[in-house]
This record gives C-alpha cells, sequence and structure tokens, in this order.
C-alpha cells in the first residue's frame, strides 16, 4: 500500500520543521535503569531507528525519511513476541523545480514469536527475516550501516517468510563455534505479509582467537520457476584494532549474482586529535552485480539493468551512542551510464521502557 503525497514548498517547509520539532524530543535521553532484582519481571520495550537522508543519483535528488519501530514483548523466561514495521518516504522534485512529491511504502519486516527451546535452539513462528546472509539480519538498521545505500545485491539476499525456523549455536572447540538457521516458507498473498512458498538455511563457523566468522546460505523456492539462490558471507575484526571487514556473495538462478567487500575503521586509536576522532568513523566499499535479465524484471526486483559496479566512500560522525551523521560519495560504472552518487543525512535509535522499569 502507498500513500501519494505532493505538497508546495511552504507546506515543505513546515512539516520539515515540525518533524525536527518531534526528532527533537525523541532526543530527550530516558532514565534506564537495571533491574533490582532476580524477581523483576521484564518490561515491554519500544526501540528502532529513525532518520532524514538527502540522496543525489546522477544529478536527481531525492528527500528520504524512515522510521523502523520495533517492539519487543517479554513473555516469562522462555517467550518473546518481536516485531518490526518500516515507513520509508521517497521525496522527489516535480518535473525538476516543483513541489516534493512521491511516495510513503509501509511494510511490516516481521513478527514472530520466539521460543527459547534451551541454550542451543530458538524455535520461531509467524514473519520473519530469512536466514540467507547476514546484512539483513545484522546490517539494515540506519543506526548500524556504516554506508546507508544498500549493496546491489540486497534485493537476492533479502526475503521475508511466513512460516517456522530453527536456529541456535553450539560450540564445536574452545577455537571454534557453529551457528545455524533453518526455516521453511508458506505462500501468502496478503498484502503487506507477502511471502512465498521456500526452504532454506544459513550455517556458519565463528573462530574467537582470529574474531573471523565465515558461512554460507541456501535458498530453494518450491513454487513458479523454482530457482535457488546460493550465499557466502565473511566478517573479521582484526585483533587490537577498530577495523571491521565484511563480505558477501550472493548467486540466483533467476535474478543474477554479485558481491561485496566492505571495511569500517573508528579513528579513535590515532593519537593526534583524539577528542575529536574517536567519534569518527570512515567506511569504504567495493562490489559489482552481473545480470540477466530484462529490463522490466530488473526493476520489478529493483535490480540493476545491466552489469555495474559501485565503489563508495563516506564518514560517520557518531554526538552519542545511536546518534550519528553520515555522508558518503560513490561512483557507478555500467553500460547504461555513469553516475556520481551522494547521500548525507542523519540517523538515530532510540529505546523506550513501555512499562516500570525498577
Amino acid at each position: 500500500m502507498y500513500l501519494r503525497i505532493v505538497f508546495s514548498r511552504e507546506h515543505f517547509r513546515a512539516v520539515v520543521c515540525r518533524s525536527l520539532s518531534a526528532f527533537m524530543l525523541i532526543l530527550v535521553p530516558f532514565p534506564l535503569h537495571g533491574q533490582g532484582s532476580d524477581s523483576d519481571r521484564p518490561v515491554p520495550i519500544l526501540t528502532g531507528s529513525a532518520g532524514y537522508f538527502t540522496n543525489v543519483d546522477g544529478g536527481s535528488t531525492s528527500l528520504a525519511p524512515i522510521i523502523s519501530p520495533v517492539f519487543l514483548l517479554p513473555l516469562g523466561d522462555r517467550w518473546l513476541v518481536e516485531a518490526r514495521g518500516t515507513f520509508e518516504g521517497e521525496f522527489t522534485r516535480k518535473q525538476g523545480n516543483g513541489a516534493y512529491g512521491g511516495n510513503v511504502g509501509k511494510e511490516v519486516d516481521y513478527a514472530q514469536l520466539d521460543f527459547i527451546a534451551n541454550r542451543y535452539v530458538t524455535v520461531t513462528a509467524g514473519r520473519f527475516l530469512t536466514p540467507f546472509g547476514v546484512y539483513n539480519e545484522r546490517l539494515y538498521p540506519i543506526w548500524i550501516r556504516s554506508l546507508q545505500r544498500e549493496p546491489l545485491i540486497f534485493p537476492i539476499a533479502t526475503e521475508t517468510s511466513n512460516g517456522l525456523m530453527l536456529r541456535g549455536g553450539f560450540e564445536i572447540s574452545p577455537r571454534a563455534k557453529l551457528n545455524y538457521a533453518a526455516y521453511f516458507s508458506t505462500l501468502s498473498s496478503l498484502d503487506k505479509l507477502e511471502s512465498d512458498r521456500a526452504a532454506g538455511g544459513r550455517i556458519g563457523f565463528f573462530f574467537p582467537r582470529p574474531k573471523v566468522e565465515i558461512g554460507g546460505s541456501f535458498r530453494q523456492l518450491l513454487q513458479e520457476e523454482r530457482s535457488r539462490s546460493v550465499g557466502f558471507h565473511f566478517a573479521w575484526q582484526p585483533t587490537g584494532t577498530m577495523l571491521n571487514l565484511r563480505s558477501e556473495y550472493a548467486w540466483s538462478s533467476g535474478q543474477g549474482s554479485g558481491y561485496w567487500v566492505e571495511a569500517d575503521y573508528r579513528l579513535a586509536q590515532i593519537p593526534v586529535w583524539q577528542s575529536a576522532m574517536r567519534h569518527l568513523e570512515i567506511a569504504g566499499r567495493v562490489q559489482q552485480f552481473f545480470g540477466h535479465l530484462d529490463a522490466d524484471e530488473a526493476e520489478e526486483y529493483s535490480l540493476p539493468k545491466t552489469d555495474t559496479q559501485h565503489a563508495d566512500l563516506g564518514v560517520n560522525y557518531y554526538f552519542v551512542d545511536g546518534l550519528k551523521a553520515t555522508a558518503s560519495y560513490g561512483r557507478e560504472f555500467s553500460s547504461s551510464g555513469n553516475a556520481n552518487l551522494w547521500s548525507v543525512g542523519i540517523a538515530y535509535r532510540f529505546v523506550v521502557p513501555l512499562g516500570r522499569v525498577q
């Protein structure tokens, strides 16, 4: 479901002012205190992220406000209800210099019930993020991302499923740990609750001493063209540094293939101007996509129409934990034309307890 919005320049300025005022109210910190005893019951939590970004793609400017609320409801010691929705706008000028207008997309990312059976397995039922790769589950929230633009292969490695999932982990040895996820998804055509009939899973190995994780993912579509997808992921945080290295590869028999490699580094370890540097982070990403879809199919899946390469460089400034300003520049290379990609904005994470915290 989409809401069409068109407004004048004066109305736009008024909306921005009201939005900034509301946003500043959100920034007021809420005092959170630890639980006083084991008898204290956990309370529901409303958390999530909000942001406002300006993107320039090949000279075309768009405004992209987004809010993603997350609701957490603990039920005893073993049960948890969790849900996340996303409201994301994309506003552009009409005819190049007219009033801003566009769409506000509304999505139910997940709404699931978790049962912690034991230390090795958690059972999830409902609508959940498909466990394929790591970007969708771990890096997607705007307050976590080092670069705000999503990777080119994001539509391949991103699905939401309605069904049942088992996930967990255990120690193989003192030097290695295994994590896994397996799921079955049923077909659903309900508005905002769509999903395909599919099955798959993910397995990963984490090595604590070098701080390395490697893993793979598999997905088999059980309807229509019965396509399959395969993915690999890698993450490394070198010991004694504030450097993070991550990468993903995804291949789909129905959509194409590609990869991305990303690094981010917090400048807190630089001895010069430490008081300022500790708030700064630099990030870079290189990626490629190789597609075999026609123009209409590529647009349907939100994938590039031709083979594409990207290089991105960004910087983040953390005012406090959970509040950052971000900016990036990228260059796109493809047979359909090269383009400069700019992005600047602010991202914030909020946490509000919905009950009395002891």
